[in-house]
């Protein structure tokens, strides 16, 4: 059993040494210049989020002010 499991382990390190990370590997930069493409991968995703949510919100307030609409209108 500890056998398959450290021959798990083994495969998952070969195989995230094949990954590309979002970070730079060079040892020279340092700080947040490391991080560049992660902060702009994470930037994109907070603005899909905010765009998405907001027409979430506007379609459900349109959608609620027709039914409220229509149950005043047709009862």
């Amino acid at each position: 059993m500890f056998r398959k499991l450290f021959q798990f382990i083994a495969n998952v390190k070969g195989e995230l040494k094949k990954c590309s990370w979002p970070w730079s590997s060079d040892p020279k930069v340092k700080g947040f210049k490391k991080y560049k493409e992660l902060c702009s991968s994470t930037t994109v995703v907070l603005i899909a989020m905010v765009l998405l949510g907001a027409y979430v919100a506007l379609f459900d307030l349109i959608m609620s002010t027709v039914v409220s609409w229509v149950i005043v209108n047709c009862s």
